[in-house]
């Protein structure tokens, strides 16, 4: 793989589309387990737990199980029919057992997953810097897609994800620990700061923790000196797309979007192309 470049991207291709498919698993059931998890500990704490809800009699709920499956039928998904984008093709977007339609989102987020691990592989070759960012990118694209659905960003993915990036600069992979720590400190507290201003001045609050968190993550692999490129681009990009729902969709001023996606999106782009788009910025003004 270090000797061909082409050979190291389409393993890293494939994987990735492997991956995908496994990443559309964890972004419907994680926030369905967190559900389940706070509903116990409430009960627990309410001494209510002689009183099951429906879903505490149910079957292990995980990541491993239950099998997949067609919500329609309960049909199991056979082998030959859970091979990314290919499966999806041949059953022509629909459940081989009863031809209930299947969201296009299924190979869209695994398409997008080997997508997106493809650009880094081309940018950074067979190097350490992909070997970080390619798991990066993965747990990205389920935040992105969790904050969409649920308007969360999980601990259970953010904090193991940046651990990762700080034992990663024990190597020096993009700064040196000292810098790492700092970025991911001003990435915190860049946003915790923006939201303890706005709560004080209109009560409200403007954005979760998990925001925090994520661009606490961001700042770790890109450096202070880059973050407020980063808060300039996911900024605009999310003002852009939160005017086009008012204009043109049901949206109003006090609707919630979320945040995430935009920091991540944003992120990405500047760990890939940050000092070009520094570099542009710089000459233009």
């Amino acid at each position: 793989m270090a000797e061909s470049s082409a050979f190291f991207i389409t393993i890293v291709t494939l994987l990735s589309l492997l991956v995908g498919s496994f990443l559309n698993v964890v972004i419907y059931r994680v926030p369905v387990m967190m559900e389940r998890e706070w509903d116990c500990e409430c009960r627990e704490f309410l001494a209510d737990e002689l009183k099951p809800t429906k879903d505490a009699t149910k079957e292990t709920f995980n990541l491993v199980k239950p099998d997949s499956h067609c919500p329609k039928c309960h049909a199991a998904v056979k082998p030959w029919q859970n091979i990314p984008i290919f499966s999806y093709l041949f059953l022509k977007g629909k459940c081989g057992s009863c031809q209930t339609p299947i969201s296009i989102r299924y190979p869209a987020i695994e398409a997008l997953t080997a997508l997106a691990s493809a650009i880094v592989a081309v940018k950074f070759g067979y190097s350490l810097q992909t070997l970080v960012l390619v798991p990066l990118t993965w747990v990205f694209i389920c935040l992105i897609f969790i904050d969409i659905d649920k308007m969360l960003l999980p601990d259970q993915l953010t904090q193991p994800l940046l651990w990762f990036v700080l034992l990663a600069s024990v190597w020096g992979v993009f700064l040196t620990p000292k810098y790492t720590i700092i970025g991911a400190a001003a990435g915190y507290l860049s946003l915790w700061s923006v939201y303890w201003l706005f709560k004080i001045v209109t009560g409200k609050e403007g954005m979760g923790y998990g925001d925090f968190k994520l661009m606490a993550i961001v700042g770790a692999v890109v450096g202070a000196v880059k973050l407020p490129m980063v808060v300039l681009l996911s900024s605009l990009v999310g003002a852009v797309i939160g005017i086009s729902l008012m204009v043109f969709g049901d949206k109003t001023r006090n609707t919630q979007i979320p945040f995430g996606p935009y920091i991540a999106i944003a992120g990405w782009l500047t760990m890939l192309w940050g000092d070009a788009m520094l570099n542009w910025y710089m000459a233009f003004l």
